[in-house]
């Protein structure tokens, strides 16, 4: 425990404490016009504003940060790493808030460290020109305002983390790029071969983000909490809402492997070919207690696309924009449960798909060739409002499926199913097409 703390209230006095390397440094008010400072291995600094110029504090080994506000521009780095440091020891981030990014790297002579946020706000950053972008599924993505990433090619090279109320943005004013970034080395094809970053528990507050990519770029992406290749986590909680607003702006993304992933508060996006899950690494159990709501044209509610999922519910989805698809899965889903309404209401509109802009239908469930749902459980209704579409396309495999509200298709020239082969069973399920064909059957 640290008794003595040395006070500082001017930027030379913080500079001065910095240089005599004083254990222990707690700040008054607001202190500006410093250069970068660098904080050397088992100082703590607390309190106060800190404003610079350029880059905000480096950290070194054993550094905490705490109940202390730093501003950086907005396309700089409020928090750093020092990446000549072989073992980072413990870098604790209590009750932290910035403007800029905070940027923590496994790189160069960085071998080792842990991790250990408890509350980080970070209240605006720009991350849209960092050069270094990890690449995977047609893809590159942007860092995020928070970004702990293991760039060693290595794979005896493990950081740990535990990440606990981490915030980002707000509806006014969205962090631009990512929100929360945790990864590790990763190939060109997005899966890990290389560092990892080991977390039991990350768990968010809330996010705003937009990535600021332009219309019609097939190939970037940004993502509101965003889990990338190289990142073991056992638990994900999203506790506050996370929104995105911009072009292919994923809500929730996983390249990584991740046990349980549970949000018990909305998950929204209001850009074109924005998704509000989206898998395309390892993931045990999928928990969205709260709607997810997509906006815009090829916004889609939840994709399963690559990797691995065992069981997924939601409480409801609905997506509003044409080309924007409720449920689609190309992989095996064991279960798939939703406690409330999958809906979509728009038509045919292009969307991104593994980097390729394609037109796609409004669908509310699409199993796709290769895709098979073990079970699914459905309380409410599935419903499409928009026309020219289908309600539920099995061009997989879908075994028992149960619909207590139904399957209607509601605009004109829809159907409500279409089916490949006989291996589902709609007995006792009320399907309703109010301008089109309630069940077509294709040759398997």
């Amino acid at each position: 425990m640290v008794s003595d703390w040395t006070r500082v209230a001017t930027a030379a006095e913080l500079m001065a404490a910095v240089d005599r390397e004083e254990p222990a440094i707690e700040v008054d008010g607001t202190l500006r016009g410093m250069p970068m400072i660098t904080l050397a291995p088992g100082v703590r600094l607390r309190g106060g504003t800190l404003e610079f110029g350029a880059k905000g504090v480096r950290l070194t080994r054993d550094n905490v940060l705490e109940n202390v506000t730093i501003r950086t521009p907005e396309h700089e780095t409020a928090v750093l790493n020092d990446l000549s440091v072989a073992d980072l020891g413990t870098l604790v981030l209590r009750g932290v808030r910035t403007t800029g990014q905070v940027l923590l790297l496994a790189r160069d002579a960085v071998r080792a460290g842990h991790v250990r946020v408890e509350g980080l706000t970070v209240e605006a950053a720009d991350v849209r020109g960092r050069a270094e972008r990890p690449h995977g599924f047609g893809v590159d993505a942007l860092q995020g305002a928070f970004t702990l990433w293991n760039q060693q090619p290595d794979s005896a090279v493990e950081i740990t983390a535990e990440l606990l109320d981490v915030a980002a943005g707000s509806a006014g004013r969205p962090v631009r790029g990512s929100g929360v970034f945790v990864g590790g080395h990763g190939d060109r094809d997005g899966a890990a071969d290389g560092g990892t970053v080991r977390v039991p528990l990350l768990r968010t507050g809330e996010i705003h983000t937009d990535g600021g990519i332009p219309a019609g770029t097939p190939d970037l992406i940004s993502g509101g909490v965003f889990t990338l290749a190289g990142a073991v986590v056992d638990e994900v909680i999203n506790a506050g809402p996370v929104t995105t607003h911009g072009q292919n702006d994923m809500v929730l993304d996983n390249w990584g492997r991740v046990e349980t992933w549970t949000a018990t508060a909305p998950v929204t996006s209001y850009g074109p070919s924005g998704i509000g899950f989206v898998n395309f690494g390892d993931l045990g159990r999928l928990d969205i207690r709260a709607p997810i709501t997509t906006h815009g044209t090829g916004a889609r509610g939840f994709n399963l696309y690559d990797g691995s999922l065992r069981h997924a519910s939601f409480a409801s989805l609905a997506t509003t924009g044409d080309g924007a698809i409720g449920i689609q899965i190309g992989k095996e889903l064991p279960r798939l449960e939703i406690h409330g309404d999958l809906t979509t209401s728009g038509g045919t509109g292009t969307s991104l798909v593994r980097g390729v802009q394609v037109e796609l239908q409004a669908i509310a469930l699409s199993i796709k060739p290769g895709g098979r749902i073990g079970q699914t459980a459905v309380d409410g209704r599935i419903a499409t409002r928009g026309d020219h579409v289908v309600t539920v396309d099995i061009e997989g495999e879908l075994g028992d499926l149960r619909a207590d509200g139904g399957i209607h298709a509601e605009g004109r020239h829809s159907d409500a199913v279409h089916l490949t082969g006989d291996g589902t069973d709609l007995t006792g399920i009320d399907i309703t097409a109010a301008d089109g064909r309630t069940v077509v059957h294709r040759p398997a």
